[in-house]
């Protein structure tokens, strides 16, 4: 076969060769953007999923009333954190489990309010209060609806001592908590005479009374039916305070920036909650910060 005649044969057979090629490139180049776009779609319905689960679980762990955290979380909250104070025993070659306390607390008076303004209203002083004694501790520390008008305070960290103030800055914040005021004329101020609301403490502590959640939330509620017993607007406790022997984590308390401190300053609860703070979860790996868990200044002691 003549040269010419190859060379003619030859590219009469590229050409289809070229062609298919060409069709092929086209349809892995379609098949690419569409396998990035079907990619991109995943990665939407995914992000998606998750603002749906995260929401989920927020609504899940906060109390739709008040919007701190609810029963749910607390109890969970108080397993982790007894658990936490037990493997410290172990790891950090302590005489005991780390100090834990927690503070039941039961505000009485809302018959008045309800007689007053009416459930709708009640309820919305009730969440306002709430918001209001959730930014009275830390943010390690979580704050919840147990029932009714009864909240749980959980205080990692946290001895008799500590405790005992935890108590009386709560206490001392529904006695001088200014309620909501619905009026259209001039805002009368009720702090000369008080705003009918009281609260009974009652205060437990790892590893003194006890080491399970169970026995913790008996010896609390036992201390709060005392503190109810004798009049509230009190607290009431099975350990004394201690002035020696704290742990620094407990003395910290009143050190650090944004903790309990020494109350100073002016009367910055004379103004109520306008705008109640949104109950917002991080998740299991921040099972430790309440909704409203907003450090603050101290403020003054009556």
């Amino acid at each position: 076969m003549s040269t010419p005649l190859l060379v003619q044969t030859l590219a009469a057979l590229s050409v289809p060769a070229l062609a298919g090629a060409t069709v092929l490139g086209l349809r892995l180049r379609r098949g690419a953007r569409g396998g990035a776009a079907r990619e991109a779609a995943l990665r939407e319905r995914v992000a998606e999923l998750e603002a749906r689960c995260a929401e989920l679980e927020r609504t899940a762990s906060c109390d739709p009333l008040t919007g701190v955290w609810n029963y749910r979380h607390l109890q969970l909250t108080l397993d982790r954190e007894i658990e936490r104070a037990r493997r410290a025993e172990q790891t950090e070659q302590q005489e005991g489990p780390r100090p834990l306390a927690v503070l039941l607390l039961e505000i009485a008076g809302f018959e008045a309010v309800i007689a007053e303004h009416g459930r709708a209203r009640a309820n919305a002083v009730l969440r306002d209060l709430a918001q209001r004694l959730g930014m009275e501790i830390r943010r390690s520390d979580t704050f919840g609806r147990y029932s009714g008008e009864e909240f749980l305070a959980v205080l990692p960290d946290t001895g008799a001592e500590g405790a005992a103030q935890v108590a009386e800055r709560l206490v001392w914040s529904v006695r001088r908590h200014l309620l909501l005021d619905w009026s259209s004329g001039p805002r009368e101020d009720r702090r000369p005479h008080g705003n009918g609301l009281t609260a009974a403490v009652g205060l437990a502590v790892l590893p003194e009374d006890g080491t399970h959640a169970a026995v913790l939330l008996r010896v609390a509620d036992r201390a709060l039916a005392e503190a109810r017993a004798a009049g509230g607007d009190c607290w009431r406790g099975t350990v004394p305070p201690r002035s020696e022997g704290s742990s620094d984590a407990e003395r910290d308390r009143s050190g650090k920036a944004g903790s309990l401190s020494a109350c100073a300053g002016g009367d910055t609860l004379a103004s109520p909650v306008t705008s109640p703070l949104p109950a917002i979860v991080a998740g299991p790996s921040d099972a430790l910060s309440s909704p409203v868990n907003r450090a603050r200044p101290g403020v003054n002691m009556p």
